[in-house]
């Protein structure tokens, strides 16, 4: 008898293994997958395109948003998923068709802001919602959705608020990454600096779907169901989406900012979606909130930095550095974001046109005496080498000259 139950253990570890890999596979079918790789490659390609046009040159490659695409995405999707399966986060299959096409329809607007899961799972979760038991015939999906059950569905929005942590944490360690720097013109005609982070994610994550062959691991298991005595695993590919300018402050502080509001969202959004298990009506409520405090965010954090002064605007104590090209000297010898030129070579540098005549008296040194962004004085030198990048790197916010996006 117990060999007979030892068999059965193994036999369904068994099947469940051979499930998950066949999940896996189909995370390569989905459209979501190809849509984020071209949305990741036009906004390189556009970003590249502006970036020209402003200053002449090049800052970042097109590839960038591409290799931010996958990474920590990952990193999120295994997290996620070991939660996901633990609870036994079961969603309906109609809720997978809706995701995806929501969520492609969203980064069709190009605004990536639209891509929180806020909105593509919240918007998902509305119209099962509005929907259920109405009769509604979808084309080449009608036995997805008329297997629905019940139309309030913790899992749904448990699942929502998982990812929302994630889009919280994603934005405060990957957003905050190589902002690009642009210019802008103020109300009253001066030419300021500013940033602007644009970021998407994909975040392969295993969910449970009703419908397949796997019995449930333990009587208690799955935790968030929808009433299916058995389930299927599958990777579904979450595409999360972020953009901020910033002008106000440093980048990488209203950006940081900006995730740590989204965690705390994404908490209190998933205690209360996990309440719904026992009271079905919180999870309306915890989606509701979730969309409702994700656009409230974005509205404060976009208000919140106009009423600041431009901090990238020209400086009496010397020339503000805009933004830095990597792997120039410049980038080497240390120069940040926001920090101020006061001397090159010991001559004071009140302006561009000032800076670039300092810089011409000594083409094989360079020693310029620095205001951080903590307002300590400090001192980069470097020796310039033939061959090496034909100008320092240093964006300003204003051009000197008709070339003015031109580094120097």
């Amino acid at each position: 008898m117990i060999k007979i139950e030892k068999d059965g253990e193994e036999e369904l570890r068994e099947d469940w293994l051979i499930a998950c890999l066949q999940g896996l596979v189909k995370v390569f079918q989905h459209p979501v997958l190809y849509i984020a790789v071209l949305v990741s490659l036009l906004t390189g390609y556009l970003r590249v395109k502006r970036e020209r046009k402003d200053f002449h040159v090049r800052i970042f490659d097109v590839s960038q948003e591409l290799r931010y695409l996958f990474p920590q995405g990952i990193v999120w999707g295994l997290i996620l998923s070991l939660v996901a399966l633990g609870c036994g986060i079961v969603i309906p299959e109609a809720s997978v068709i809706l995701i995806a096409f929501i969520t492609i329809v969203l980064a069709a607007t190009t605004k990536f802001r639209l891509l929180s899961p806020a909105y593509s799972i919240g918007l998902a979760f509305l119209v099962l919602f509005f929907i259920y038991d109405q009769n509604v015939s979808v084309p080449y999906f009608h036995e997805a959705f008329s297997a629905m059950g019940q139309s309030k569905y913790p899992s749904l929005a448990v699942l929502l608020g998982l990812l929302l942590i994630s889009e919280g944490f994603l934005i405060g360690r990957s957003a905050i990454k190589r902002p690009s720097p642009k210019r802008a013109v103020s109300k009253r005609g001066q030419t300021v600096g500013a940033y602007v982070s644009r970021r998407v994610w994909l975040i392969p994550m295993f969910v449970l779907i009703p419908g397949g062959n796997l019995p449930a691991i333990f009587d208690w298991y799955p935790v968030f169901s929808i009433g299916s005595a058995h389930i299927m695993p599958i990777v579904l590919p979450f595409l999360l989406g972020f953009s901020q300018k910033v002008r106000g402050m440093l980048p990488a502080m209203a950006i940081k900012a900006h995730g740590r509001q989204v965690v705390l969202l994404g908490v209190i959004v998933t205690l209360i979606a996990a309440g719904s298990k026992w009271y079905p009506n919180l999870s309306i409520i915890s989606v509701v909130l979730a969309m409702l405090g994700r656009e409230l965010i974005s509205y404060f954090v976009k208000t919140s930095d106009a009423k600041r002064p431009f901090y990238f605007s020209p400086s009496k104590l010397g020339v503000r550095v805009l933004g830095v090209i990597p792997g120039t000297p410049a980038d080497k010898m240390g120069l940040e974001m926001g920090e101020i030129i006061s001397k090159v070579n010991g001559v004071t540098a009140g302006n561009e046109l000032e800076f670039y005549a300092a810089l011409q008296k000594n083409r094989a040194y360079c020693k310029l005496e620095v205001i951080g962004n903590n307002g300590e004085i400090r001192f980069a030198q470097k020796a310039l080498y033939e061959g090496e990048h034909h100008e320092l790197g240093i964006l300003f916010t204003e051009a000197a000259d008709s070339d003015s996006g031109k580094a120097v």
